[in-house]
């Protein structure tokens, strides 16, 4: 299942076949069979590709990407609060600053969520947590 966040909430899509004929079991087992090795066969893609692109992550690389995204999240709320100082209404390059200061938070954010995913589904090998 994937999530599609829109606004400020996710909503599950399902955007995998799912047959309705149920009247030939041994017809469903050969395509359960098949959706399987299509299945398998996405994982062992996005595990070779992700790794050879990213390599072994460890805390400090997640540690990383969650500090660009609060420094990301921090610039744009303290934009907004500096232009809400003023009396004027925005003009199109505060506005157009504020959106790309949004942008690059989400970004970062979604960034750090796509990494989480990938290790959450074996594509990427995490490296052991540092000790204290």
């Amino acid at each position: 299942m994937s999530s599609v966040m829109t606004s400020s909430y996710r909503r599950t899509v399902s955007d995998h076949f799912e047959p309705q004929d149920d009247s030939d079991p041994a017809a469903q087992r050969r395509l359960r069979g098949l959706l399987e090795q299509i299945d398998y066969t996405a994982f062992a893609s996005n595990r070779e590709v992700v790794a050879q692109m990213l390599g072994t992550v460890d805390v400090a690389k997640f540690q990383r990407l969650a500090i660009a995204a609060a420094h990301a999240r921090a610039a744009w709320v303290a934009e907004a609060v500096a232009l809400s100082q003023r009396s004027h209404l925005l003009g199109p390059a505060e506005v157009e600053r504020l959106a790309h200061l949004r942008s690059a938070f989400e970004e970062l954010t979604e960034a750090y969520e796509a990494m989480r995913r990938m290790v959450e589904r074996g594509y990427l090998n995490c490296g052991p947590a540092p000790t204290t």
